[in-house]
């Protein structure tokens, strides 16, 4: 079997499995009772929130565990709308963020927010000029993530937090979630960012847990309220076990980080480089300033579906694009936002990468493929 489908999710690490299991087992009181086996778990719970912080190069107070990235967006995104309409009701997002963000912030419109997509261009990076053009007086919140799930563009992060340095009254918030491991923090956390949004199954942990940034001083509205935890933002018994993992996870895949950037890079531009001999083959990923491990490409008149299920035959799985959207059948959201004719952009199906693939697996791909593509002649 051959895995190419780690934007959507990744096998979780031995070592991480065997801590979620460990605590599960012998740490499983509660951390909001007084007893002991509550006081073990509180302890487990706020060394695992130091670790991230520190990781990370922030403050342990700064980290508030989430089920995953969508709840993270969820929350972000309605948390600050609300907590700010008093100075404002404006709110800017990119065109080609994740539906977790852009349902969000379509869906303050019906509570009398307003909302403006930031366009991108035809290689999926945000317009900075027109972003900076819709700032208004009475914006409260800009948010742009910091990968690209679907083509792989590394987001201007540092350049909008620029524009951005002389209006505090803006918050900002960077969606993560496909960027742990695969580019530098400072890309994704620089200092201006107030807000920014970790999914743990994205970088091998297990599934059900994620954590925000929230820079101290800024303030949101809890999503779910109740006992109080998480300092009174998110009400609701903590996954110690999947918390301490995640921990582990985030140690591990930053511990790995620049020499795992390496193997993906090469073999990416392999895979890159037998993809484009073929005549009726379109790339979409842009090659520069994007992440190393995803690479979006379709084949002229075949539909993405039909390639899925080719390399699945092979026991070769990749994917259409996002994986929250894929089973709906519609084309990239980002590559109708890029300006690519919807007929094109329904050919797209993502590889992504992770670092424990090798050069045998991306060479026995490029193998497949070309019987797959030599079999689409016809319809070609």
């Amino acid at each position: 079997m051959i895995y190419f489908d780690n934007s959507a999710t990744t096998q979780v690490y031995p070592e991480v499995l065997k801590t979620y299991t460990e605590v599960a087992t012998k740490i499983w009181g509660n951390p909001s009772s007084l007893h002991n086996l509550g006081s073990q778990a509180t302890r487990i719970l706020e060394a695992s929130r130091q670790q991230i912080a520190e990781l990370l190069g922030k403050k342990s107070e700064e980290i508030l565990f989430t089920s995953g990235g969508t709840e993270g967006d969820n929350w972000v995104i309605r948390g600050i709308a609300f907590e700010k309409a008093y100075s404002g009701k404006h709110i800017i997002v990119s065109s080609v963020e994740h539906p977790a963000v852009k349902e969000s912030a379509l869906w303050l419109k019906s509570q009398g927010f307003e909302v403006d997509l930031a366009p991108v261009d035809e290689a999926g990076y945000v317009d900075l000029q027109a972003l900076e053009g819709l700032l208004r007086k009475d914006t409260i919140l800009v948010s742009v993530m910091a990968v690209n799930n679907e083509m792989g563009a590394v987001q201007p992060i540092a350049k909008i937090s620029e524009f951005l340095a002389d209006k505090p009254t803006i918050s900002f918030h960077v969606d993560a979630v496909q960027a742990v491991g695969k580019v530098p923090v400072e890309t994704y956390l620089p200092e201006r960012v107030d807000f920014a949004t970790f999914s743990g199954h994205k970088f091998h942990s297990v599934r059900g847990v994620g954590f925000i940034y929230a820079k101290a001083g800024k303030r949101l509205q809890p999503l779910l309220t109740g006992g109080g935890q998480e300092s009174d933002r998110r009400s609701t018994t903590e996954n110690v076990a999947g918390i301490a993992a995640t921990a582990k996870a985030l140690r591990m895949t930053l511990e790995k980080e620049e020499v795992g950037q390496k193997r993906l890079r090469a073999m990416k531009e392999v895979i890159v480089e037998g993809l484009q001999t073929y005549q009726d083959v379109t790339i979409f990923s842009p090659m520069e300033n994007a992440a190393p491990n995803i690479i979006t490409f379709g084949i002229k008149n075949i539909r993405g579906e039909v390639i899925v299920h080719a390399f699945e035959e092979h026991q070769i799985y990749i994917s259409t694009t996002s994986a929250c959207s894929s089973k709906a059948g519609k084309p990239a959201g980002t590559l109708i936002a890029m300006g690519i004719p919807q007929k094109l952009a329904q050919t797209a199906v993502r590889v992504s990468l992770d670092e424990d693939n090798d050069m045998g697996q991306v060479e026995q791909f490029l193998t497949i493929f070309k019987q797959i593509y030599n079999q689409t002649r016809k319809v070609r």
